[in-house]
C-alpha cells in the first residue's frame, strides 16, 4: 500500500509539474488563447476591469469576465508573457484537484486516488493552464456539486451556501450555463432517490434555496448590471445570441467575434471518449468487472455512484442537442469521473499494470505535446516569431487579416491596414501578410519594400519606405 501511495503521488505531482513548466514553453496560438490573452493585456493596459475588450473600444459580449480577470492578474504580477496569462488558470486546476480530494475524503473515498485520476485525464491535464473559460466553469460546477451533496447529507447548511457560491462563480465564468448543468445533474438524481414529487420537497426542505439564491445574485448580478450600463446591448447578445441562437443553430451567423464551431449533434460523446483518455477506456471495463458490487457500494456510501454518474452525464446530455461545441465542453463532468472510478476501484488494484499504465499516459502525452507544439505547431499558429524579428519602433500594418497573436505580441501596436492613404505620411514602416496579398499593395503605392522574415505560417514581414 505504501508503494501504491508513492506511485499515486508521483503520477499526480509529475503531471501537474510538467504542465506548470510547460506554461511558457510555447506561444499563445490563434485563435482562442491569443484572443483571450490579448483581452487580458488590454484590460491591464486600459485599466478597464469591467468589460473585456475584443479590440480597443470594441466590447466583448461573448463571455463574462472571469477568464480575463484571471489572466490580467497574472500580467499584473508577472508582466506580459505566456506564463503570466496561463498561470492563474493552472492554479484554478490545482484548486479543482484540492476540492475533489477534500470531497473524496469526506465521503470515504480515497482522496489521493481521486485527485490522481482527475489530474491524469487528458482534457484536465491540458486545460489546466489554457487561457479559456472551461477550467473556471469546472471549478464552479465542482464547488456547486460538492456543496449540494454534503448539504444533502445534513452535514451543514453552510455547504449549501457554498454550492450557491459555486453557481455565482459559474455565472461570472460562463454565464447561466452553470445553472443548467447543475440542474441537469441534481434533479434527475433527486428523482431517482425520491420520485418526482418528493424530490422537490427534499430540495426545498434540505437546502437554503431562498438564502442561497439571494447570495448567488448578490455576488454575480452586479457585474451583469454594470456591464449592460457600460455597453448597452450586452445582455441581449449574451443571453439570446450565445444561449439560444448558438445552441439551436449549428450554422449560427450572428457571432460577432468569429465563426461558430459547427458539429453534428451528438459529437460531444465522441469528444468525451477522446478527451477522457485513458480513463474513458478503463471505465466500462471497471463497471463490468464490478457490476455485482456497485449497488452495495452505492448504498453504503450514500448513493455517491449514482450521484457521480448524473454529474458526469450532465454536460454530455446538454450538448448532445447543441450544434456548436468544442472538446473542452466535456470538462465540467470530468471530476465526477474521478470520484466514480475511485469509489469502485479497490486498493489492491492500485498495483495492477492497467492502473499504472493509465496514470502514466498523461505525463508522457503532455511531454510529447509540448515538444511537438514548441518545434512544429507554435510558429505556424502564432505570429510571435514575426515580432521577434520586427522593429518595434516602427508602425506595423497587417494586410488581409490581423491575427490575435499579432495583436498580443505587438502590444496592440500592429494595426489592420484599412486604407492605403494611411501609409502616405509614413517614411518607414512594416507590413505583415501573405505575399500574394502584400504584393498588390506594394505595386499600387509604389513602395520600396524588402522581406525581412518569412514565418512558417507563410506570412512575411516587409520593411518598407515611401
Amino acid at each position: 500500500m505504501k508503494q501504491s501511495r508513492i506511485y499515486l503521488w508521483l503520477a499526480l505531482c509529475v503531471t501537474m509539474l510538467i504542465r506548470l513548466l510547460s506554461l511558457g514553453a510555447y506561444p499563445l496560438m490563434d485563435t482562442t488563447e491569443a484572443r483571450y490573452g490579448e483581452m487580458a493585456r488590454i484590460m491591464v493596459q486600459t485599466h478597464n476591469w469591467l468589460t473585456p475588450m475584443f479590440d480597443y473600444n470594441v466590447p466583448f459580449w461573448g463571455k463574462p469576465p472571469l477568464f480575463a480577470w484571471l489572466s490580467a492578474l497574472g500580467i499584473k504580477v508577472f508582466g506580459v508573457s505566456e506564463f503570466a496569462v496561463r498561470f492563474p488558470h493552472w492554479l484554478v486546476g490545482v484548486a479543482v484537484l484540492g476540492l475533489i480530494a477534500c470531497f473524496a475524503r469526506r465521503i470515504g473515498v480515497n482522496a489521493l486516488m481521486s485527485a490522481t485520476i482527475l489530474a491524469t485525464t487528458g482534457i484536465f491535464a491540458v486545460s489546466a493552464g489554457v487561457v479559456e473559460t472551461d477550467m473556471s466553469l469546472t471549478f464552479a460546477m465542482t464547488l456547486s456539486m460538492v456543496g449540494f451533496y454534503l448539504c444533502w447529507q445534513d452535514e451543514s447548511k453552510l455547504w449549501g451556501y457554498l454550492g450557491f457560491v459555486g453557481l455565482a462563480i459559474g455565472l461570472l465564468a460562463k454565464g447561466p450555463l452553470i445553472i443548467v448543468l447543475v440542474g441537469l445533474a441534481v434533479m434527475p438524481w433527486l428523482i431517482i432517490q425520491y420520485g418526482f414529487k418528493a424530490s422537490f420537497k427534499q430540495l426545498w426542505g434540505r437546502f437554503p434555496i431562498i438564502g442561497g439564491t439571494i447570495l448567488m445574485l448578490v455576488i454575480a448580478v452586479p457585474w451583469y448590471v454594470m456591464a449592460e450600463r457600460a455597453t448597452p446591448g450586452f445582455l441581449h447578445y449574451f443571453l439570446v445570441g450565445e444561449y439560444v441562437d448558438r445552441f439551436l443553430d449549428s450554422g449560427w451567423k450572428g457571432d460577432l467575434y468569429g465563426t461558430a464551431h459547427e458539429r453534428a449533434r451528438g459529437t460531444i460523446w465522441l469528444y468525451w471518449i477522446l478527451c477522457a483518455l485513458s480513463w474513458s477506456i478503463v471505465l466500462p471495463f471497471v463497471l463490468w468487472a464490478k457490476r455485482k458490487v456497485i449497488k452495495p457500494i452505492n448504498e453504503k456510501m450514500k448513493p455517491i455512484i449514482s450521484f457521480s454518474i448524473c454529474w458526469l452525464l450532465s454536460p454530455l446530455i446538454l450538448f448532445t442537442f447543441a450544434g456548436n461545441i468544442l472538446p473542452a465542453y466535456v470538462l465540467p463532468g470530468i471530476p465526477a469521473l474521478a470520484i466514480l472510478l475511485a469509489s469502485i476501484i479497490s486498493e489492491k488494484q492500485f498495483e495492477a499494470n492497467w492502473f499504472k499504465f493509465s496514470t502514466a499516459v498523461s505525463p508522457v502525452i503532455l511531454i510529447g505535446a509540448v515538444i511537438y507544439i514548441h518545434f512544429y505547431v507554435g510558429d505556424i499558429r502564432s505570429d510571435k516569431i514575426i515580432f521577434e524579428h520586427a522593429n518595434k519602433a516602427l508602425p506595423t500594418y497587417y494586410i488581409g487579416n490581423r491575427t490575435f497573436s499579432g495583436e498580443y505580441y505587438s502590444n496592440g501596436n500592429a494595426q489592420l491596414l484599412k486604407n492605403d492613404n494611411s501609409l502616405e505620411k509614413l517614411r518607414k514602416f512594416q507590413l505583415v501578410g501573405i505575399d500574394k496579398q502584400v504584393d498588390p499593395v506594394i505595386k499600387l503605392d509604389k513602395l520600396n519594400c524588402q522581406v525581412e522574415f518569412t514565418a512558417p505560417s507563410k506570412r512575411s514581414l516587409f520593411l518598407c519606405e515611401n
